[in-house]
């Protein structure tokens, strides 16, 4: 979605650029001019300073000052051309295409009974990751047996520990779905989850 930062009054927003297609290593951080020039830097290195004296140190202006060394200079080619793809795309468009498909998913995921989905009631808020678990299974086993099948999801805390206690539950699965994805790769998931659902069924 798009982020308004002057909108917003954030004194800090960060982002990951892998997120939205860039390579990884590449990310933002936008600051306050005023917040960041009183900041210290916090990596030493070329480009960052202004003058060195014996006893002290001035720092390059803004956003020299905390750009130290030797830069990430083909992620942050990666992340223009990101920028510039999804751009190009449209962010309505692609908000549109994936409602469409998370609505899809739950719709087919919820007639597994032996899925608990992890889902806010909340349709408007409802992003496009769909976190679930088969009852009674692992979610690392579930994960490899999708993998085999040739459908990726991502199992583990998610960095929640503090939600997954609140859920009373260790890890989930998590499915992510983005403009690219189409019903057929929903359609995969379930068929895959069936197959992980009846290698486990006699044990659980």
């Amino acid at each position: 979605m798009k982020i308004d930062v002057q909108a917003l009054n954030c004194d800090f927003l960060v982002f990951s650029g892998h997120k939205m297609l860039a390579p990884l290593g590449i990310g933002v951080l936008y600051g306050k001019r005023e917040i960041l020039n009183k900041m210290n830097p916090f990596l030493m290195g070329g480009d960052m300073i202004e003058y060195v004296y014996e006893q002290e140190t001035t720092f390059a202006p803004l956003p020299n000052k905390f750009e130290a060394g030797t830069q990430n200079v083909e992620g942050v080619i990666g992340l223009g051309a990101a920028i510039d793809y999804i751009q190009n795309i449209g962010y309505n468009k692609i908000q549109d295409v994936g409602n469409e498909l998370v609505k899809y998913a739950i719709q087919e995921l919820s007639k597994l009974d032996y899925l608990d989905l992890y889902i806010t009631p909340n349709k408007e808020n409802h992003s496009s990751v769909i976190s679930f678990n088969i009852k009674g299974v692992h979610p690392h086993d579930v994960a490899s047996i999708l993998d085999s099948e040739g459908v990726c999801v991502r199992s583990g805390n998610h960095c929640a520990q503090p939600l997954m206690r609140f859920l009373g539950i260790d890890s989930t699965c998590r499915a992510s779905f983005y403009f690219y994805n189409t019903k057929r790769d929903v359609d995969n998931l379930v068929k895959a989850l069936n197959k992980a659902y009846k290698m486990f069924e006699r044990y659980i």
